[in-house]
């Protein structure tokens, strides 16, 4: 497969959330901290898991605090991570065209990069079910400072990604992201963007595409996407 001629040398690499975009883990989550919110009696509503989807761990952690979980940030995010774990035992819930997205860009010479809020032990169980080598690189959240919405997770995608593919630039690349504190990230790190809503709808104007699902997209519907935002770009800039 080829990507379209003006886009042949443009759309070097994607770089992939992975809860809410890559694998419906949302539910995962949210069964999570309702069982440890309860635990410590108190109640856990729709809005506030809604306030969650995209964060770092240790922001959720410190909203689980103010819900009254008397447990410490780092003691919170274990306990999250190992009942999602457990309950991916059960299935991986991939979210329609994930994989075959992953698929067609790998066929089409486009390298993928996995930027996460989820820490290494969840990551890996996800991994497990790919190909060896589907991402050129991983960042997670216990490898950032400063964790979605701030820029740092994917420069640091970015960072790692050159080690493999020399002078790339952001201009050559697209994120896609489901969460508002996700796309706000990846906006921020200058990359076209692509917002696939899972639990929440986001703001249309923050400057992303948006699709309803990625079922049936190849790897020339995200070049299209790269190059229509260098056309945008380049008439603000002659504006």
């Amino acid at each position: 497969m080829r990507l379209p001629a003006e886009t042949d040398a443009a759309l070097r690499a994607v770089l992939w959330d992975m809860d809410g975009t890559l694998v419906d883990t949302e539910p995962y989550w949210i069964i999570a901290e309702h069982e440890l919110v309860d635990s410590f009696g108190g109640t856990w509503g729709h809005e506030q898991a809604m306030r969650l989807v995209g964060q770092a761990l240790p922001t959720s952690a410190r909203i689980l605090q103010e819900a009254g979980v008397l447990m410490g940030v780092r003691e919170i995010i274990d306990s999250l991570t190992a009942r999602v774990i457990e309950q991916l035992g059960a299935a991986v819930p991939w979210r329609p065209g994930a994989r075959d997205l992953l698929t067609a860009l790998s066929e089409a010479g486009v390298a993928c990069a996995l930027v996460t809020m989820s820490e290494r032990p969840m990551v890996e169980r996800i991994l497990e079910h790919l190909p060896a080598g589907t991402f050129s690189a991983v960042v997670t959240g216990d490898a950032v400072t400063h964790g979605k919405p701030n820029p740092e997770p994917y420069l640091k995608a970015l960072e790692l990604l050159e080690a493999g593919l020399p002078s790339l630039s952001d201009s050559e690349c697209v994120a896609i992201e489901d969460s508002l504190p996700g796309a706000t990230s990846a906006v921020a790190a200058r990359l076209a963007t692509i917002v696939v809503p899972n639990a929440l709808d986001l703001p249309v104007d923050l400057g992303a595409e948006h699709w309803a699902t990625l079922a049936g997209r190849t790897a020339d519907d995200v070049a299209a996407v790269l190059t229509r935002a260098a056309v945008a770009t380049a008439g603000q800039v002659g504006a």
